[in-house]
C-alpha cells in the first residue's frame, strides 16, 4: 500500500509470474533458531494493489445502488407522475431552473434519511451516491433547495399527494372501503411558559373597559359642568370603545393646552400653584390614556383575534394551542403548545391528513372530512374511528339531513359505550337508565319507589356552536 503524494520509496509490486498465479515464498526466519522448528506453512503477507491517487472512472453510477434501495423506489414513484403537475407552478421565461422532479426526488430521499437541513441536503449531493444519482450529478446549493422547498414544494405537495393516492388506487393497493381515522398531538417548538389564556384576556379587558368608562363619565360630567357638551352628536348614539378613547384623548389634550395657557398667564402665587396641580393631574390622565389604555386595548384585541375560537396560544408560536400531552416517562401529563394531527390510513398507506388547533378529537372530525371533500379523491365508503370521535354532532353530520345526502357509513362508538356493556353499569340500581319507565305518564320510578316525572326540554350549545336538545 502506498500513497504517491507522501511516500518516497517505490512499493509497487511487479507481477513476474503468470497472470493467474501467485508465487508463494516460504518464510525465512531472521533469527538463529533451528529451521526445523519453524512453521513451514507461514508465508509473507500479500495485498491487493492500492493507489488512491490514480485516475478512476465510474461508467455507471446507477450500478452502485442496490436493486431494492429506497432511492430507486423514490425515483419510480416520482417518474410515474405526469410532468404537467410539476410544470403548472412555474411561470416560464428567465433563467433555466432545476427540474422539479429532480428537486422533489432529492428532498424525499433526504427526508427518508432524516436529513432536513438545506445545508445538509446540499452536502448529500456531494457525498452520498444515491443522492448524486437522483440529482444526475447536479448540485443545487442550499439557497436553491430552501427556495424550492418554501415556494414550489409547498404548492406542489397537495397535488402530488392526491396523485399518489390515485396511483395506489389504480394499482389496487387501496380501495377506500375503510377510512381508519385517528389523531395524535405533536408538541410545537415553543416554550411551555409562553402561554396566553383567553380567560385572562377577558378578565383584564373587563377591568380596562371599566376604567375607560369611568374616565369617559368623568370627562362628560366636567363638560356638563362647564355647559359645553363636547359630544352632543355622539351622545345620541352608543359609542364604541375606540371612539370613546379617541374622544377622551382629544378632550384631555385640549384641556391640557387650555390649562397650560391659563397657568402661564396667572401671576398670583397661590392660584398659580393650584392651577399647576390641576394641570399636572390632566397631564397624568392624558399619559395614562396614551401609554396604558390605548396600547392595552389594542393588545387585547390583537390577542383575541389570534385566539379565534381557541382558549390559548403560545407567544412564540401563535398557531400552537396548549394541549394536554401524553404522559412522559415520569407519568406526568403536562399542558404544552402543540398541534392535533388527524391522519387516515388504509392498508398502512396514508390516505389524508390535516392539522388542527383543537385539543380534542371530537371537534376535529368534521373539519377533517370537510377538508378531504375539497380534494379530488373519492369519498370513502366507511369511516372507522375510536370513541374519542363519538358525539351527536358528528353522527348527525355523517348521517346527513333531509337536504343533504349521507357523507359515509361510520363505525364510531360513543364515549360511554364500553362502560355501558359492563355488568356493574347494567345492574346499578341508582343509574337512571336502569329505572322503570312508565310510558303513559312519561315518568321514571326510582329504586326508592318515588315517581320522577318529566320536567322540561332544554337546549344547550357546545363550543362548536351545535345545539343539543335535552329532556329533563
Amino acid at each position: 500500500m502506498s500513497n504517491q503524494m507522501i511516500t518516497t520509496q517505490n512499493y509497487t509490486i511487479e507481477q513476474t509470474s503468470l497472470p493467474l498465479s501467485i508465487e508463494e515464498k516460504p518464510f525465512q526466519p531472521k533469527t538463529d533458531v533451528d529451521s526445523s522448528n519453524t512453521d513451514r506453512n507461514h508465508f509473507e503477507p500479500v495485498f491487493i494493489p492500492y493507489n488512491n491517487q490514480q485516475g478512476m472512472a465510474i461508467f455507471d453510477l446507477q450500478g452502485l445502488i442496490p436493486e431494492h434501495h429506497v432511492a430507486r423506489v423514490i425515483d419510480r414513484m416520482v417518474e410515474s407522475i405526469e410532468d404537467n403537475i410539476f410544470y403548472q407552478h412555474y411561470k416560464g421565461g428567465g433563467r433555466s431552473s432545476y427540474h422539479p422532479k429532480m428537486m422533489v426526488k432529492v428532498l424525499l430521499y433526504a427526508y427518508s434519511q432524516k436529513v432536513y437541513s438545506c445545508r445538509e441536503i446540499a452536502k448529500l449531493l456531494e457525498e452520498n451516491i444515491p443522492a448524486m444519482w437522483l440529482a444526475a450529478m447536479q448540485k443545487p446549493d442550499y439557497r436553491t433547495i430552501n427556495r424550492f422547498r418554501t415556494h414550489q414544494m409547498a404548492e406542489l405537495l397537495p397535488s402530488l399527494f392526491e396523485e399518489m393516492i390515485l396511483k395506489l388506487m389504480e394499482e389496487k393497493f387501496i380501495t377506500l372501503e375503510n377510512y381508519f381515522l385517528d389523531g395524535t398531538k405533536i408538541e410545537a417548538n415553543a416554550n411551555k411558559l409562553t402561554y396566553v389564556w383567553k380567560k385572562a384576556i377577558n378578565k383584564n379587558e373587563t377591568k380596562l373597559l371599566a376604567k375607560i368608562e369611568e374616565m369617559y363619565q368623568q370627562i362628560q360630567s366636567v363638560a356638563n359642568q362647564e355647559n359645553e357638551d363636547l359630544h352632543a352628536e355622539e351622545s345620541k348614539k352608543e359609542l364604541t370603545v375606540e371612539q370613546k378613547l379617541q374622544m377622551i384623548e382629544s378632550v384631555l389634550e385640549e384641556e391640557v393646552e387650555r390649562k397650560k395657557v391659563d397657568w402661564e398667564t396667572e401671576t398670583e402665587k397661590e392660584v398659580r400653584k393650584e392651577k399647576r396641580r390641576v394641570l399636572g393631574g390632566l397631564k397624568k390622565s392624558l399619559k395614562l390614556v396614551r401609554k396604558n389604555f390605548i396600547p392595552r386595548y389594542l393588545k387585547y384585541q390583537h390577542q383575541k383575534e389570534l385566539l379565534g375560537d381557541r382558549n390559548s396560544y403560545s407567544k412564540t408560536n401563535p398557531d400552537a394551542t396548549f394541549m394536554r400531552m401524553k404522559d412522559d416517562h415520569m407519568k406526568n401529563g403536562q399542558l404544552k403548545p402543540g398541534y392535533n394531527v388527524q391522519m387516515a390510513t388504509e392498508n398502512q398507506f396514508i390516505l389524508f391528513y390535516s392539522v388542527h388547533q383543537r385539543p380534542t378529537d371530537t371537534r376535529c372530525l368534521i373539519p377533517h372530512l370537510e377538508a378531504y371533500r375539497q380534494t379530488n379523491l373519492p369519498m370513502p365508503k366507511r369511516v372507522v374511528a375510536d370513541a374519542g370521535y363519538g358525539s351527536e354532532e358528528n353522527y348527525r353530520y355523517l348521517i346527513g339531513d333531509s337536504e343533504t345526502e349521507p357523507i359515509a357509513e361510520f363505525l364510531i362508538p360513543y364515549n360511554t359505550y364500553l362502560k355501558e356493556k359492563t355488568k356493574g353499569y347494567r345492574h346499578n340500581p341508582y343509574n337512571a337508565k336502569n329505572w322503570d319507565y312508565v310510558e303513559e305518564d312519561d315518568l321514571f320510578i326510582c329504586p326508592n319507589g318515588r315517581r320522577v316525572p318529566f320536567k322540561k326540554y332544554m337546549k344547550k350549545k357546545n363550543a362548536s356552536g351545535f345545539v343539543q336538545d335535552f329532556k329533563i
